[in-house]
């Protein structure tokens, strides 16, 4: 079982700091609990799901799109948003923490790009090889992927929610039942 093999190689967290043979130091982090968020995705069976996918919550773009996306979150039945990140782990959870964001559910992609391979997402080369590309994909109760966008460029905010009778100004477009929220480029 990979995930059994990879709980093994762990480090554990009355291990920490933790000093890599290549001179890094890992000062806290509880990849167990990380790993065991990414595998109850199951947990979320009949539930809508948003993935909010971004390149990394130290950059006010991909920052302040999980503060809209936590925001929307809030007020959306049956659903969870997930927020996908090359982050560490112990990051996006300090992030979220710092933030006050309780209404996302930050997975980290850190240790396995497997996710962001399958999904078409995953920047191959450049600056910024190793990370995902911004991207949104909304899966119904049924597990049925009903909307995707890759954003164009990594500068603009874009916010999609469950369709909504009064929506907000700023409503680009109606895509079947959604609403699709374009906020100005954040500097």
């Amino acid at each position: 079982d990979p995930a059994e093999i990879r709980r093994r190689n762990m480090i554990q967290p009355n291990q920490f700091p933790y000093q890599t043979p290549v001179a890094v130091v890992y000062d806290t982090g509880d990849y167990e609990a990380s790993l065991d968020k990414a595998m109850t995705l199951a947990d979320y069976k009949g539930k809508k799901k948003i993935l909010n996918i971004v390149p990394s919550l130290d950059t006010p773009t991909c920052a302040t799109s999980t503060r809209k996306f936590n925001e929307a979150a809030g007020k959306l039945a049956n659903t969870v948003v997930l927020v996908v990140s090359a982050d560490l782990p112990f990051a996006m959870k300090r992030f979220c923490t710092t933030e006050g964001l309780q209404n996302v559910v930050p997975l980290s992609l850190m240790r396995d790009k497997n996710f962001a391979k399958d999904y078409g997402i995953l920047i191959q080369d450049g600056a910024l090889a190793g990370i995902c590309a911004r991207a949104v994909v909304v899966i119904d109760a049924a597990d049925k992927v009903v909307y995707t966008q890759l954003v164009q460029g990594l500068a603009h905010v874009v916010v999609v929610l469950a369709r909504r009778e009064d929506a907000e100004p700023g409503v680009r477009r109606r895509h079947h039942d959604l609403v699709e929220l374009v906020l100005p480029r954040v500097t």
